[in-house]
């Protein structure tokens, strides 16, 4: 099962879901199982697109290696079995056991590592990861590692502001926008929020860059209410916002998870609240989530799952 489940009432409802990180939950999460699978494809993709997965030009350098600074020292203070970090004057070492890598550097010495301080810190985690300027009006992006990205990429985005990177998201900027915005305002260091958000998909692959999807749209077709709890999948992306003391920047972390929804449905009150959500989605929004194609015989297979459910109770 996947760690959370996105849906907290009977309807769809358009809202940021927004709380403050637990003191006991970690600001880059770590899946153990799939961690290898997963930074080891961030690299391939990043070898065969780079320019199209990581931007950090000129400008950014400070805010990178900020990002470096904060985020190292908390994930070995999180993460101990996984990581750990020595620091020695200005010198760090970075041990990564999941990898069985060290790495030495100085922060701030763009020499001291083999790619951009952002670059080379997305290839540590299996988030996404995303600078905002939190000085400038507009929040623009400005910096990313982006490699599983759900319909959209990296460089239509970047120098974009906030409302502006989510103007194709149905109805975002007229409900949401100003809570948005004075969210984004509001922020202190130390304080990180979190959030899910979901989609439905018909592939388990996590890399799904609107170039990529003459790969996979064959896999819409031949859905049906017996094959679609397996052939459909509940996508779900982790996200956190964190405000960066000294430049005051704010990083945008994206973990994403993906399951067939048969797995995330086997409790018959999970099966009837996704049902009852996706009964409930305006048009726009299915259509955008990528429900459209599938929803008929999605909600066909949740509800003969409810009415079996029924007849053994």
């Amino acid at each position: 099962m996947l760690p959370y489940f996105p849906f907290e009432q009977d309807v769809f409802s358009m809202s940021l879901g927004v709380r403050a990180l637990r003191p006991e939950e970690t600001l880059i999460e770590v899946d153990a199982p799939r961690y290898a699978d997963e930074v080891a494809l961030k690299a391939a993709l990043l070898t065969a697109g780079h320019a199209e997965r990581f931007q950090g030009g000129p400008g950014t350098e400070e805010l990178q290696w900020e990002t470096l600074t904060v985020l190292l020292p908390a994930m070995a203070r999180q993460s101990p079995e996984h990581f750990s970090l020595e620091v020695e004057g200005t010198r760090w070492c970075w041990h990564n056991r999941l990898l069985g890598t060290r790495t030495h550097f100085t922060p701030g010495d763009a020499a001291s590592l083999p790619l951009a301080p952002l670059d080379w810190f997305g290839r540590q985690v299996q988030e996404d990861l995303l600078l905002l300027d939190g000085t400038h009006e507009g929040f623009p992006l400005v910096a990313g590692q982006l490699c599983f990205p759900s319909g959209w990429c990296l460089g239509d985005k970047l120098g974009r502001s906030l409302l502006a990177v989510h103007e194709p998201v149905p109805q975002f900027n007229a409900k949401l926008g100003p809570s948005t915005l004075k969210l984004m305002e509001g922020l202190k260091p130390g304080r990180p929020v979190t959030r899910c958000n979901w989609a439905i998909s018909v592939t388990e692959r996590l890399d799904l860059e609107p170039r990529t999807l003459p790969e996979w749209r064959h896999l819409f077709d031949g859905i049906t209410p017996d094959n679609a709890g397996e052939r459909c999948f509940l996508r779900l992306e982790r996200q956190t916002l964190t405000r960066l003391p000294r430049t005051r920047a704010i990083l945008f972390t994206i973990h994403t998870y993906v399951a067939p929804v048969a797995s995330e449905v086997e409790a018959p009150g999970r099966r009837q609240r996704l049902a009852r959500v996706l009964r409930t989605v305006p048009a726009d929004t299915a259509a955008y989530k990528r429900v459209a194609p599938v929803l008929a015989p999605l909600l066909g297979y949740l509800e003969a799952g409810e009415a079996d459910a029924g007849w053994k109770g």
